[in-house]
């Protein structure tokens, strides 16, 4: 024991891990393919709020499987929350997503998302929320809300149009396709490319330039520029978990998810 409830809490699905001022939070649901189920959702949200202000960590690396980060939100929790009556409640429920984000988004000390195969729905949503990216030249970044019948919601929007620009998020968001490391790092939303299997050995060389930085203008630098990139952020996306109530309750989101474990083409219908 150390008296750090970081590391001395019994984490499900996370394994936290630290070298000097480096903490190394994994996600370990191996069985679902590290997919966001609430309990994960839950201890990724509380390791952030424990990382949020510590003056003894300068870089906090974000990672998921060596074949992959995470095959994105656990359908079948999304079920859960978006079923509970009464309105009030699943309303509430749905913000476990937009939580963890701001969460993630709130660590003072710099984040970086090191990052193998597929980092799907969430997941691509969570590392968007840290401040750099680090992509093995063969994984992917994939957003496919919207072809199932769903809004992309988590308070995702204003981040992604920040890094790739408004005509790039369109296209991401509304076709649903991968986006391999090579486009990921042209489009701004992968800041370095590594060799397959190589990605937490970046992001750890990463975490050693920013612990050779004098601390005080790191943080000052990371909150100032992010506040200018966030100004009207609020604004701009207050409604999604609104509109993903709406699209998730639609027919065409039901149609979407069924064609999907069926493999085969939807029939929409705008309803």
């Amino acid at each position: 024991m150390t008296d750090d409830p970081l590391f001395d809490a019994r984490w499900a699905s996370l394994a936290i891990t630290r070298d000097g001022p480096t903490v190394e939070v994994a996600i370990r649901r191996p069985e679902a393919r590290n997919a966001l189920d609430t309990a994960t959702l839950e201890e990724l949200t509380a390791a952030a709020r424990l990382l949020r202000r510590r003056p003894d960590v300068a870089t906090v690396i974000l990672t998921g499987a060596d074949r992959y980060f995470s095959a994105g939100a656990d359908l079948n929790s999304v079920r859960d929350r978006i079923s509970q009556p009464p309105l009030m409640s699943a309303r509430n429920a749905i913000m476990a997503g937009p939580d963890l984000c701001q969460a993630w988004d709130e660590v003072e000390a710099v984040t970086i998302a090191a990052i193998e195969g597929y980092c799907i729905g969430g997941a691509c949503a969570l590392a968007l929320a840290c401040d750099f990216r680090v992509m093995s030249r063969t994984a992917y970044l994939r957003l496919p809300e919207a072809p199932l019948g769903i809004n992309m919601s988590w308070r995702t929007l204003p981040r992604l149009v920040a890094l790739a620009g408004p005509a790039r998020a369109k296209r991401f968001v509304m076709f649903g396709e991968a986006l391999e490391g090579e486009t990921a790092l042209a489009w701004g939303l992968c800041d370095d490319l590594s060799e397959e299997g190589d990605a937490l050995a970046t992001a750890r060389t990463w975490a050693s330039k920013v612990a050779g930085l004098p601390p005080l203008p790191v943080r000052m630098t990371k909150e100032a520029v992010s506040a200018i990139s966030a100004a009207t952020h609020h604004a701009s996306i207050y409604m999604d978990r609104d509109q993903y109530l709406l699209t998730a309750r639609s027919q065409d989101y039901r149609e979407g998810v069924a064609a999907f474990f069926e493999r085969r083409a939807a029939q929409f219908q705008g309803d």
